[in-house]
Protein backbone atom coordinates (compact mmCIF):
# COMPACT_ATOMS: atom_id res chain seq x y z
CA UNK A 1 0.00 0.00 0.00
CA UNK A 2 2.86 2.07 0.59
CA UNK A 3 4.00 1.98 -3.29
CA UNK A 4 0.18 2.85 -3.63
CA UNK A 5 0.45 6.01 -2.20
CA UNK A 6 3.60 7.05 -3.68
CA UNK A 7 1.70 6.49 -6.71
CA UNK A 8 -0.93 8.74 -5.64
CA UNK A 9 1.52 11.31 -4.67
CA UNK A 10 3.06 11.36 -8.02
CA UNK A 11 -0.24 12.23 -9.38
CA UNK A 12 -0.95 14.63 -7.14
CA UNK A 13 2.24 16.09 -8.04
CA UNK A 14 1.77 16.13 -11.67
CA UNK A 15 -1.77 17.71 -10.79
CA UNK A 16 0.22 20.93 -9.08
CA UNK A 17 2.44 21.37 -12.52
CA UNK A 18 -0.35 21.10 -14.58
CA UNK A 19 -2.59 23.44 -13.00
CA UNK A 20 -0.27 26.06 -12.47
CA UNK A 21 0.30 26.63 -16.33
CA UNK A 22 -3.27 26.38 -16.46
CA UNK A 23 -3.56 29.65 -14.95
CA UNK A 24 -1.15 31.07 -16.65
CA UNK A 25 -3.14 31.30 -19.99
CA UNK A 26 -6.40 32.82 -17.94
CA UNK A 27 -4.18 35.34 -16.51
CA UNK A 28 -3.05 36.10 -20.50
CA UNK A 29 -6.88 35.98 -21.51
CA UNK A 30 -7.67 38.52 -18.86
CA UNK A 31 -5.44 40.94 -20.26
CA UNK A 32 -6.26 40.20 -23.68
CA UNK A 33 -9.88 40.91 -22.59
CA UNK A 34 -9.02 44.52 -20.77
CA UNK A 35 -7.02 45.32 -24.23
CA UNK A 36 -10.40 44.64 -26.23
CA UNK A 37 -12.70 46.73 -23.74
CA UNK A 38 -10.10 49.50 -24.28
CA UNK A 39 -9.85 49.14 -27.93
CA UNK A 40 -13.56 49.01 -28.30
CA UNK A 41 -14.14 51.86 -26.02
CA UNK A 42 -12.01 53.81 -28.40
CA UNK A 43 -13.78 52.57 -31.53
CA UNK A 44 -16.72 53.88 -30.13
CA UNK A 45 -16.03 57.24 -29.47
CA UNK A 46 -15.68 59.02 -32.49
CA UNK A 47 -16.23 62.73 -33.69
CA UNK A 48 -18.83 64.00 -35.42
CA UNK A 49 -18.21 66.57 -38.73
CA UNK A 50 -20.15 69.33 -36.90
CA UNK A 51 -17.92 69.57 -33.63
CA UNK A 52 -15.15 69.50 -36.10
CA UNK A 53 -16.72 72.15 -38.07
CA UNK A 54 -17.43 74.31 -34.96
CA UNK A 55 -13.92 73.73 -33.51
CA UNK A 56 -12.18 74.83 -36.45
CA UNK A 57 -14.61 77.62 -36.73
CA UNK A 58 -14.00 79.07 -32.92
CA UNK A 59 -10.05 78.33 -33.86
CA UNK A 60 -10.50 80.41 -37.15
CA UNK A 61 -12.78 82.96 -35.20
CA UNK A 62 -9.80 83.44 -32.70
CA UNK A 63 -6.43 83.57 -34.98
CA UNK A 64 -8.32 86.59 -36.90
CA UNK A 65 -9.11 88.26 -33.70
CA UNK A 66 -5.31 87.99 -32.73
CA UNK A 67 -4.55 88.84 -36.57
CA UNK A 68 -6.49 92.18 -36.12
CA UNK A 69 -4.97 92.87 -32.47
CA UNK A 70 -1.61 92.71 -33.74
CA UNK A 71 -2.03 94.56 -36.80
CA UNK A 72 -3.43 97.28 -34.53
CA UNK A 73 -0.60 97.23 -32.47
CA UNK A 74 1.20 97.37 -35.26
CA UNK A 75 -0.72 101.13 -36.87
CA UNK A 76 -0.16 102.20 -33.61
CA UNK A 77 3.22 101.75 -33.13
CA UNK A 78 4.04 103.11 -36.72
CA UNK A 79 2.28 106.26 -35.60
CA UNK A 80 5.19 106.89 -32.58
CA UNK A 81 7.64 109.33 -34.12
CA UNK A 82 11.22 108.63 -33.08
CA UNK A 83 14.55 110.47 -33.49
CA UNK A 84 17.03 108.51 -36.18
CA UNK A 85 19.92 109.70 -33.20
CA UNK A 86 18.32 107.70 -30.84
CA UNK A 87 18.03 104.79 -33.13
CA UNK A 88 21.51 104.87 -34.19
CA UNK A 89 22.28 105.53 -30.22
CA UNK A 90 20.89 102.18 -29.73
CA UNK A 91 22.48 100.19 -32.26
CA UNK A 92 25.51 101.62 -30.95
CA UNK A 93 25.39 100.76 -27.26
CA UNK A 94 23.80 97.51 -27.58
CA UNK A 95 25.03 96.05 -31.08
CA UNK A 96 21.65 95.30 -32.50
CA UNK A 97 20.25 95.93 -36.07
CA UNK A 98 17.95 98.74 -37.36
CA UNK A 99 14.49 97.14 -37.08
CA UNK A 100 15.42 95.80 -33.32
CA UNK A 101 16.21 99.64 -32.19
CA UNK A 102 13.58 100.85 -33.83
CA UNK A 103 10.91 98.71 -32.60
CA UNK A 104 11.72 99.20 -29.28
CA UNK A 105 11.63 103.00 -29.34
CA UNK A 106 8.32 102.05 -31.04
CA UNK A 107 7.01 100.62 -27.88
CA UNK A 108 8.57 102.75 -25.23
CA UNK A 109 7.22 105.53 -27.37
CA UNK A 110 10.75 106.95 -27.91
CA UNK A 111 11.92 106.75 -24.56
CA UNK A 112 15.49 106.27 -25.15
CA UNK A 113 16.85 105.49 -21.66
CA UNK A 114 13.31 102.85 -21.34
CA UNK A 115 14.30 101.11 -24.57
CA UNK A 116 17.83 100.82 -23.52
CA UNK A 117 16.92 99.27 -20.20
CA UNK A 118 14.09 96.81 -21.84
CA UNK A 119 17.29 95.62 -24.50
CA UNK A 120 19.25 95.21 -21.37
CA UNK A 121 17.19 92.73 -19.30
Amino acid sequence: MAAEGDVDLDLEAEENCTGKPAEKPRKHDSGAADLERVTDYAEEKEISSSDLETAMSVIGDRRSREQKAKQEREKELAKVTIKKEDVELIMGEMEISRGVAERSLREHMGNVVEALIDLSN
